[in-house]
């Protein structure tokens, strides 16, 4: 199947958030900011894919995305085979340079996964065609806390119950008297939870060696980005003591990067995001990599609604991911643009069935949410 694209368009999509969120917080009422993009081709396919920047959490803005696409990497992309992989991503890394690793790969991912669903679409596969894999129906949620102070836990895990969740991420860092008080709290509420944390590298090596045994004792499940991404040999030294397995996230970015971490001893496995390392392409080589190594998968996300948050699902539900995954959308955001949105049930959430990624965009509500 060979056709050209002809057209690359952005829209820009903004979702409520209730609730607490460190990076949501701020002044007015907050919102979860996205772009969603529509690539067509001169056979009369179209795909849509998300992109979900979050400035508090990387470098890309609600704005690098727009301008990039609409004025960089869009206009390179039109004339070539939508389905040509390796054309794609040259196309990609030639237009918008690597720097340590894959350059704005979040602004890419909603390039990378409107064309995943244009193909699936065109060529009548859902994910498991394509993947060749027989995955899970439903994924597993976990309830995001990120409490202000600690009387917010009860009623925050009040809360999760109240909605059907069962298990917990915590976010932490850079208290860890706070983290410590936070995470036995939790257990004497929910002793039977998995729970796991994330410090979005917010301590320094000494604090996270010392905190490390402490969460261990508390029956904490990982210790995920404990150190800023750079802080290489502090994630060896964390190897070294083995109190918690060490995850990394926000610097696995493509399959390379975990390769070269994983040669070093930095980590014991991955929280994988759909949306950081460019989409459904390059998360789909990371995850062989990591099942043929036998890595620890974890699964988490950057506040995905709708397109983003279908792809999660595919990817996750494809690998049959065990534990509980942090994909906190439904938890924080209201809204979507779906013509039937995703299905979440308590704590489970349906891995979309249909073609591409298996979700249907109503274009008169993505009017109505710019």
């Amino acid at each position: 199947m060979s056709s050209r694209i002809v057209s690359v368009e952005t829209f820009p999509v903004s979702y409520p958030v209730t609730g607490r969120f460190r990076f949501f917080a701020g002044k007015g009422t907050p919102r979860r900011e996205t772009i969603v993009v529509k690539i067509a081709d001169d056979a009369g396919h179209v795909g849509w894919g998300q992109s979900v920047p979050s400035p508090t959490w990387s470098y890309e803005t609600i704005d690098t995305v727009r301008t990039t696409i609409d004025r960089h990497l869009g206009p390179a992309l039109v004339g070539i085979d939508p389905f040509d992989e390796p054309a794609i991503r040259r196309v990609l890394d030639r237009t918008i340079a690597p720097s340590f690793s894959t350059g704005q790969p979040i602004c890419k991912a909603g390039i990378d996964l409107a064309l995943y669903d244009l193909a699936g679409r065109a060529r009548n596969s859902t994910a498991n065609d394509r993947w060749n894999r027989a995955g899970n129906s439903h994924v597993t949620l976990s309830w995001t806390l990120d409490p202000g102070s600690l009387d917010d836990i009860p009623e925050l895990i009040a809360e999760a119950h109240a909605r059907g969740f069962r298990h917990f991420n915590a976010k932490v860092g850079p208290d860890p008297e706070f983290d410590v008080a936070m995470c036995r709290e939790v257990r004497r509420i929910a002793p039977e939870a998995f729970l796991w944390v994330d410090a979005n590298g917010g301590y320094e090596v000494e604090q996270a060696l010392a905190l490390a045994p402490r969460l261990a004792d508390l029956g904490v499940a990982a210790f995920e980005q404990p150190l800023r991404p750079n802080r290489l040999s502090g994630f060896k030294r964390l190897m070294e003591q083995g109190a918690l397995p060490i995850l990394m996230d926000e610097p696995i970015i493509t399959r390379t990067d975990l390769e070269e971490f994983h040669r070093l001893g930095l980590l014991d496995g991955v929280a994988m995001k759909v949306s950081r390392c460019g989409g459904l392409s390059e998360a789909v080589r990371i995850m062989e990599y990591v099942e043929a190594e036998g890595l620890l998968f974890f699964a988490s996300g950057l506040t995905d609604p709708d397109l983003s948050f279908a792809a999660s699902l595919l990817l996750f539900g494809a690998y049959r991911l065990e534990r509980p995954a942090a994909l906190n959308g439904p938890q924080f955001l209201s809204g979507s643009i779906l013509s039937r949105p995703i299905e979440v049930t308590g704590d489970q959430a349906r891995v979309p069935t249909g073609m591409g990624l298996g979700v249907v965009v109503d274009e008169n509500k993505l009017t109505s949410m710019e």
